[in-house]
């Protein structure tokens, strides 16, 4: 405890003593280098100048010392030619950074280097420099420096790049020399070391490491005609031994093929360096599509929850996305604010030549479904009014093939009013059709695959009816903002994912004095959901052939049932309506499984509706227009089919298990495996002719055997 407090007082006292030093030298108008004197080692040197250095100069020479008094020579202003960079930082009135830079490169010299940028030995620098600050020609203070720098040790082979190059392992073991362990320093019996010199060999040659940490890595085998001795060979070992190349060796077949290993990078805080587009000839699915300059033709669209004004379009991938901006002033610039000359553009049409972008214009007078929040706080004189304002950007990309064949969007403009803010909603969307149909992804090839949308279909009861099945989805709730059924949007049913929403329809008593009519409206929003009567068993339809469709079995309510109704509650309300999917693993293609719908039923619970006027909350039962909540739900269950593996087992094959083949380690049924056609470890014909050769055995060891002996004795003493 006591040297913690000296310690604190003597570095109190130093602080001390330099704020007086720079206050005595700021009132005496003098200036000096703090330190005076430095030894460094690095080809960067930093100090300070304190006091007044308005009108100081300063220059840097090379000195050196008496060779009697060993002193250097005073300071002087005139500059000399040293191969340092002096640079001056001011870090306030009185104080001034001097920093020195060795403009000098501190790599060794090779043999034969004609670069004079070199050290042509280790110690490349040794010097003394003086550094004086002048003024008017008169120095006012110095500095003297005592450089002493060595080379760097730079690898000769650096790459400029962060891989590895490991060798080829099956000619080159990866690990020549384990033993050699210190870099450029020859380890003791390391005789493999390429640091050891002659002389040092000299010393262990007879004690060096022996096995594949000594660097006999790849041993020479014995069957090698160099490794044998004359005196340790048998006498056939000349005319059996193998000339073979060290290349050839069965050792280096333990090490692996050598390959190019990249580094990971580290992570970054830094915004990452877009690479800039390149346009291709042909679009395939997924690729950007590309303006005749060059650059990606990009539209309004979400990236993780936020809308993105500058995202490129992904050719046959259809959107539809909504962004929410708060205003406080009228918009000025894209996409708030576009015209036709910007929107008419050309796109790259994938085949060589491109296409110009047609634009239709629209007005909207009804400004409610863009509208949302409004702050109305401040007066109505001072409405802002903003004219022309882009609300929807709906885009048709028409396509055939692997390229553009059209592209028109229509713009919905509008004229907005607010006070101070308003809560602006905008639209988005991108479709691409092949002539008036649109281009719609499969669900898997050919059974679905988990997470992608289950494809439904309706009977096309047009006048031109084509015999086509309509492809359409199936759907669930998505509430939005308030909740409410009517505001709620649709999502569709992805395969494999359970799934339940729901959302809030508004009742007053006085609808709930008409069930049928609440019934009947209720039915129609659950019907909406799923408005298909077939459902695709695999995720690529034909759209021609039944074959490929199931018939959606819907369990509706008995229209013979009857319900009770009362003055303030309705019963029988299909409120939950629940989609049963049955599925079958039928295949597998490469290690995927592949899956098919069997069967889809539509099912509906039902419920009884009444207002609840409990806890104070009279009013909607005393105010027929007054309103409570009621839950719509809708749900999706995917099960799958167990695979039947074959008829069921016989009481006989449960419990006599002597001959199953898979419950023990003798399989009598299998005695003859070898020469049947399901054995594949060798070729047929060899196992059919071991096979007779062992019956050949078994027959020639039973005739000549004793067995055979013993009935021949009895055969002989019969006949006697």
């Amino acid at each position: 405890m006591a040297k913690e407090v000296d310690h604190l007082l003597s570095v109190t006292v130093r602080l001390a003593f330099v704020l007086l030093f720079i206050s005595v030298v700021n009132t005496q108008n003098i200036v000096v280098f703090q330190p005076s004197f430095l030894t460094t080692t690095g080809p960067a040197v930093s100090v300070f100048l304190l006091g007044n250095s308005s009108d100081i100069s300063l220059n840097l020479r090379t000195v050196s010392p008496s060779n009697t008094t060993g002193s250097v020579s005073s300071p002087s202003c005139v500059a000399e030619a040293t191969q340092w960079l002096i640079t001056r930082e001011p870090l306030g009135k009185t104080a001034v950074r001097i920093q020195l830079r060795l403009n000098h490169s501190l790599r060794l010299c090779g043999e034969n280097d004609t670069n004079t940028d070199c050290c042509p030995k280790p110690l490349c620098v040794l010097e003394a420099l003086q550094v004086s600050a002048c003024k008017d020609g008169t120095p006012q203070a110095s500095l003297l420096i005592q450089a002493r720098i060595h080379t760097l040790l730079v690898p000769a082979n650096s790459g400029s790049d962060n891989k590895t190059v490991i060798p080829n392992q099956v000619y080159q073991p990866l690990g020549s020399c384990p033993c050699d362990l210190t870099f450029r320093v020859c380890d003791v019996r390391c005789c493999c070391d390429k640091d050891c010199s002659a002389e040092d060999l000299k010393l262990f040659l007879s004690d060096c490491l022996p096995g594949p940490f000594g660097g006999h890595v790849s041993p020479a085998p014995d069957y090698q005609c160099s490794v044998q001795a004359s005196v340790n060979s048998p006498d056939w070992f000349p005319f059996l031994c193998v000339h073979s190349p060290p290349e050839n060796n069965p050792y280096l077949g333990l090490f692996y093929q050598g390959h190019t290993i990249a580094s990971d990078p580290g992570p970054s805080f830094q915004m990452p360096v877009l690479s800039a587009p390149v346009p291709v000839n042909g679009y395939i699915q997924g690729s950007p599509i590309f303006t005749l300059s060059e650059e990606y033709f990009t539209i309004p669209q979400k990236a993780l929850g936020r809308c993105v004004n500058n995202a490129p379009v992904a050719f046959l991938k259809n959107f539809k996305v909504e962004c929410v901006s708060l205003l406080h002033s009228c918009p000025t610039e894209s996409p708030l604010l576009t015209l036709p000359a910007e929107l008419s553009i050309k796109v790259k049409n994938g085949q060589g030549g491109d296409v110009m972008v047609d634009v239709v214009d629209e007005v909207v007078t009804d400004l409610s479904p863009f509208i949302s929040i409004e702050d109305t706080a401040a007066s109505t004189d001072e409405r802002m009014i903003c004219e022309n304002v882009t609300l929807v950007l709906d885009y048709k990309f028409y396509w055939e093939g692997n390229g553009i064949s059209g592209v028109i969007v229509t713009r919905t403009v509008g004229t907005i009013s607010f006070d101070e803010s308003v809560a602006l909603t905008t639209r988005y969307s991108a479709v691409f059709l092949n002539g008036e149909f649109m281009g719609e992804p499969n669900s898997g090839n050919p059974g679905y695959q988990v997470g992608r949308p289950v494809i439904a279909g309706i009977e096309d009861t047009s006048e031109n009816n084509t015999g086509l099945i309509q492809r359409t989805s199936i759907n669930l709730w998505k509430p939005v903002t308030d909740g409410l059924c009517s505001a709620a949007e649709k999502k569709p049913v992805l395969f494999g994912e359970n799934s339940t929403s729901g959302c809030l329809l508004p009742v007053s008593r006085q609808n709930l004095t008409e069930c049928n009519l609440l019934r009947e409206t209720v039915t129609a929003l659950q019907d909406a959901l799923t408005a298909a009567t077939f459902v695709a068993k695999v995720g690529n339809p034909d759209l021609s052939a039944l074959t490929d469709w199931v018939n959606i079995s819907f369990l509706r309510l008995n229209s013979s049932t009857t319900t009770e109704d009362g003055g303030s509650a309705c019963s029988g309300i299909p409120s939950y309506q629940h989609i049963h999917v049955w599925s079958l693993v039928t295949s597998m293609v490469d290690g995927i499984p592949q899956r098919e719908i069997r069967a889809l039923e539509v099912r509906y619970g039902l419920s009884t509706w009444a207002l609840d006027c409990g806890g104070g909350a009279v009013s909607s039962c005393v105010d027929p227009e007054e309103t409570q909540l009621f839950p719509i739900t809708s749900s999706v269950t995917f099960i799958d089919i167990p695979i039947n593996t074959g008829p069921p087992k016989t009481r006989f094959q449960i419990n006599f298990t002597e001959y199953d083949c898979s419950r023990n380690d003798v399989c009598w049924p299998e005695l003859a495996f070898p020469v049947t056609r399901y054995y594949t470890g060798e070729p047929y014909s060899q196992s059919l002719a071991k096979g007779i050769i062992l019956v050949f055995f078994f027959i020639a060891a039973s005739i000549l055997g004793t067995p055979w002996r013993q009935i021949r004795q009895v055969w002989n003493s019969a006949v006697l």
